[in-house]
């Protein structure tokens, strides 16, 4: 997401073609040697949302100026549909990075409204992680838009359902060669988990938070702005798998009443007391998350990058804990229901219990 989040009026498709050029140059200006593994989010566009399953002249251009980071063979499919998987570059690696462009399952786009695989996307994957097994490798994907539900908007998902349920089958169709996902879009520092159809935690995704500070415009919802926050990952080169990962961050209001100072914020593994960022591991974190409010309070803090700061009650609890824990639609809203009428018979409990108590016959001490 590299344009400002504003109506289309304001903006245009040479604007924002011009403004994802700026920012290519400034990254290979800062960082000249790195590889650099680009994806379009979904304000990379115009209209914004409005990605189509086929090629387009934004593509081409984009491609353009990300050449330089893409492998020949990246290029045909980016041009067709801003999706592209490649090795990854260290030459003792078992690693590949595969780049989705899941903008094509947004709800918000009408251009693949009525397709059932936009640009082919869903078969490519399932080829595409097929043939990583085949030759031993493993894989991180990486996307924009995540499959499942906001978790500080209760209900709100952002891929269409059909999409949102195919994704989470290929998921866990090929768990053993998926090291681990990386996405976006929230602004907010979260994660999802992947479930086998018995309860076993197969596969995470990290939802890494913004480093724009933009406040969402979504309706109910309360604090949904962040401080700017970047993200270090430290990862084994030939497993893939995630060992830890450093959160750094801005604080905007001392930034603006003192000097701008990038800090850590918390690393994965000392902050919820997990040896690894493996999807067990992240079970584990969710689990305190669930059970123990200062875990909760914690994560909560974090999730704002340090913005909203407020006691995270038993609605906001839920709220985060079935959006981590269920990516299937039908399974999501079984747990928000779950949860909000477990906590409404345990008020009900304790609010009996103290009638009772107050009611029973005193006795003398």
């Amino acid at each position: 997401d590299d344009t400002p989040h504003v109506p289309n009026e304001q903006l245009g498709e040479k604007q924002v073609l011009h403004i994802i050029e700026n920012l290519t140059s400034l990254i290979k200006q800062i960082f000249p040697e790195t590889k650099v593994y680009a994806v379009m989010g979904n304000h990379d566009f115009h209209p914004k949302n409005q990605f189509p399953g086929k090629e387009h002249r934004i593509y081409n251009q984009t491609a353009e100026l990300w050449r330089s980071w893409l492998d020949d063979t990246s290029i045909p499919l980016f041009r067709a549909g801003a999706f592209y998987s490649e090795k990854l570059p260290s030459p003792n690696t078992r690693g590949r990075m595969v780049v989705l462009n899941t903008n094509l399952y947004y709800d918000q786009n009408n251009q693949t409204a009525d397709e059932e695989d936009p640009g082919g996307q869903f078969q490519w994957l399932e080829e595409t992680l097929s043939n990583a097994s085949k030759a031993e490798e493993m894989v991180y994907i990486a996307g924009h838009i995540p499959p499942g539900f906001f978790e500080k908007k209760r209900g709100k998902p952002w891929f269409r359902s059909n999409f949102n349920e195919r994704y989470l089958k290929i998921v866990q169709r090929h768990h053993r060669v998926i090291a681990a996902q990386f996405f976006g879009h929230h602004h907010t520092d979260s994660f999802r988990m992947f479930y086998s159809d018995t309860g076993s935690p197969i596969n995470v995704m990290f939802l890494a938070p913004g480093v724009t500070p933009w406040k969402t415009t979504l309706p109910g919802v309360v604090n949904g702005a962040n401080n700017p926050g970047i993200r270090v990952i430290d990862y084994d080169p030939d497993t893939l798998q995630v060992k830890d990962m450093v959160t750094y961050y801005l604080n905007l209001t001392h930034a603006n009443t003192f000097s701008a100072v990038w800090e850590e914020e918390y690393q994965l593994t000392g902050a919820f007391q997990v040896p690894d960022g493996s999807a067990r591991s992240m079970h584990t974190v969710l689990e305190k998350i669930s059970k123990d409010a200062r875990y909760l309070q914690q994560y909560y803090e974090f999730n704002s990058v340090k913005y909203d700061l407020a006691l995270c009650e038993e609605p906001c609890r839920v709220d985060h804990v079935c959006a981590i824990r269920e990516v299937d639609f039908a399974r999501y809203d079984v747990c928000i229901k779950g949860s909000s009428s477990a906590a409404a018979t345990s008020s009900v409990f304790i609010l009996l219990s103290l009638l009772s108590a107050s009611l029973s016959p005193q006795h003398a001490l």
